[in-house]
C-alpha cells in the first residue's frame, strides 16, 4: 500500500482495527507530534505509529508486527532517543501514565508511559520516594530497563535492584507476568538488558521511607576547576555511602531558561545528595566549600520531591549528543588527562556538560537476584552532553566527545552504561554496555524471546 502521501510500503493495517489508541502513518494529522521525543536529535519516521492506551493495544500491535515481520520500537518520553527509527512500527506509551502506591508494602506500580515525576508526586504524601535519576521527567520503564543510575545510588543501589515484577509483552504477542520465580530468564534480562526481550506494560518496585534529603549544587567559577576537582576526588575516597555526589563542568549558553548568575558562564560544580543527618552532611561538605571561591551555593535541606533542584537538568526538549564511560579510578594522571581535554584551557570546548559521578557504595554491592547490570566494578562514571546545532558545531561536538572518551579510556573499565551510551554504533560498540559473558547471555535470551530480531532499534542485542 503506497502513495505519495504515505511513502513507505506498509502491510495492511486492518488487523490493527482493535487498537483503541491512534494508528497513524506519515502525513496523518498528529503523526509528527506522536513520534517526537525529548531528545530531538533522533527524528523518527516509522511506517506506522500506535499510541497505546493499555496493555491490550501493545499485545495487538506486537501480534501484528510478528505476523507481518515488521520491526518494532517503543517510546515513552524519548529522553533516550539517540537512534532514529526509520520504517517499521513505533509504539508510544505516553497515554499510559497510571501509578498506584501501596503504602502498606511500600511499593509502586507504574504503567509503561509513567514518568518519575508521576511516581514522586504519588509517593510523597506517604513519606515515600522512588530511586529517581537526575531528571524526574525521564520515563520509569526505559530508565529501569537500563539498570537505572539513581541520584541516591551510592546509598540504595540501582533502580533495577528494587523491582519486584514486570508485566511484559514478548514478540510472540504473549502478555507475561514476570518475576524471579515465574520467568527468571526474562526477569534477569529486563534488569539491565534494556528493551531487548519485550515491551514492558507495567512494573512494580520498592519505595523508600524517605521524605527529606540534603541536596543541591555548589558552583565555582570555571577557572578554579583544577583545585576543586582534585579536592573532590580525594574527598570521595573518605565519605560514607550516604553521600552521593558528582563533579561537573558546565558551559552554559546565554539563554533565558538558565537563571542568573549562572546564565552564559563556565562553572565547576559539585552536586550532592545526602540522606543522613543534615548537620553531619553540612560538616562533611565543609572541605569542598573551602577549596575554591563559591559563587552560588544551592545546597539545602529539601523535600525529596524537589530532587530535580540538585542537578537542574533542562526541562525543554533539545537535540542532544550523549556519551559515557565507566572509570576504575580518578588517579592524578586521569585528572590531568581530563583537564587537558575539557578544562579551563579549552575555552572553545563545545560540550554543555562534562560530569564525573561518584559510584561505589551500594552501586558496587552484588545484586540479591542476578541481573544484567555491568557497572558494579566502577568507582566513577564519566558523562558528556552536548547540544547539536548546525553541521560545523555538530562536527566539533563529535570531535570533542571522541577525543575525551579516547583519552580517558586507559582509566576505564572498557564499558558504558546502556542508558547513557549515546547513539549505538555497530555490534562491538553496543556490546560495550555489558561484559562479554553478560552480552552472550543476552544474545541467548534474545534468541529465545525475539529470534527474528523484531526489537532491533536503539541499543539492540543481536540474537545468538
Amino acid at each position: 500500500m503506497t502513495s505519495t502521501h504515505h511513502p513507505h510500503p506498509t502491510p495492511d493495517l486492518f488487523a490493527l482495527s482493535d487498537v483503541k489508541g491512534p494508528v497513524l502513518r506519515p502525513g496523518d494529522d498528529g503523526y509528527a507530534d506522536e513520534v517526537t521525543g525529548f531528545n530531538l536529535s533522533a527524528l523518527h519516521t516509522p511506517d506506522v505509529v500506535i499510541g497505546a492506551t493499555g496493555a491490550d493495544d501493545i499485545v495487538a500491535a506486537m501480534r501484528w508486527a510478528t505476523a507481518t515481520s515488521t520491526p518494532v520500537a517503543v517510546q515513552a518520553t524519548g529522553h533516550g532517543a539517540n537512534f532514529p527509527i526509520t520504517h517499521g512500527l513505533l509504539i508510544t506509551t505516553t497515554r499510559m501514565t497510571d501509578v498506584q502506591i501501596d503504602p502498606a508494602t511500600r511499593t509502586a506500580t507504574a504503567a509503561a508511559g509513567a514518568k518519575w515525576r508521576h511516581v514522586v508526586d504519588a509517593a510523597a504524601p506517604h513519606g515515600l520516594a522512588p530511586l529517581t535519576g537526575t531528571s524526574t521527567d525521564a520515563g520509569v520503564v526505559g530508565y529501569t530497563l537500563g539498570g537505572g543510575l539513581p541520584v541516591l545510588g551510592r546509598t540504595y543501589g540501582y533502580a533495577a535492584d528494587l523491582v519486584h515484577s514486570f508485566q511484559v509483552v514478548t514478540p510472540d504477542g504473549a502478555l507475561r507476568e514476570v518475576n524471579r520465580s515465574t520467568e527468571p530468564e526474562l526477569f534477569w534480562a529486563l534488569r539491565g538488558g534494556k528493551g531487548n526481550v519485550g515491551i514492558v506494560t507495567q512494573l512494580t518496585f520498592d519505595l523508600l521511607p524517605l521524605a527529606r534529603i540534603l541536596g543541591g549544587g555548589i558552583y565555582c567559577p570555571g577557572e578554579h576547576t583544577e583545585p576543586l576537582l582534585r579536592a573532590w576526588a580525594d574527598w570521595t575516597r573518605t565519605v560514607p555511602n550516604e553521600m552521593c555526589s558528582a563533579f561537573s563542568l558546565l558551559r552554559l549558553p546565554p539563554i533565558p531558561q538558565i537563571p542568573e548568575p549562572l546564565r552564559g558562564g563556565f562553572w565547576a560544580r559539585v552536586a550532592i545528595a545526602w540522606t543522613g543527618d543534615t548537620a553531619e552532611g553540612e560538616r562533611l561538605l565543609a572541605p569542598i566549600r573551602e577549596t575554591a571561591p563559591v559563587a552560588v551555593d544551592m545546597v539545602e535541606e529539601m523535600d525529596h520531591a524537589a530532587v530535580d533542584r540538585i542537578y537542574m537538568e533542562p526541562q525543554d526538549p533539545l537535540p542532544a549528543r550523549e556519551s559515557c564511560a565507566l572509570l576504575r579510578d580518578l588517579t592524578p594522571d586521569a585528572i590531568r588527562t581530563f583537564l587537558d581535554q575539557v578544562g579551563p584551557d579549552n575555552p572553545d570546548c563545545p560540550l554543555l556538560l562534562v560530569e564525573i559521578r561518584h559510584m561505589g557504595g551500594a552501586l558496587s554491592d552484588p545484586p540479591t537476584v542476578e541481573d544484567a547490570i555491568c557497572a558494579r566494578d566502577a568507582e566513577y562514571f564519566l558523562e558528556t552532553v552536548a547540544v547539536l546545532a548546525a553541521p560545523p558545531a555538530a562536527e566539533a561536538v563529535e570531535q570533542a566527545t571522541t577525543a575525551l572518551q579516547t583519552a580517558m579510556a586507559p582509566y576505564g573499565t572498557g564499558r558504558t552504561m546502556v542508558n547513557i551510551h549515546g547513539t549505538p554504533g555497530d555490534e562491538a560498540d553496543r556490546a560495550r554496555a555489558w561484559t562479554p559473558e553478560v552480552y552472550a547471555h543476552l544474545q541467548q535470551a534474545k534468541s529465545t524471546y525475539d529470534p527474528d530480531n523484531l526489537l532491533r532499534y536503539g541499543h539492540a542485542v543481536t540474537p545468538a
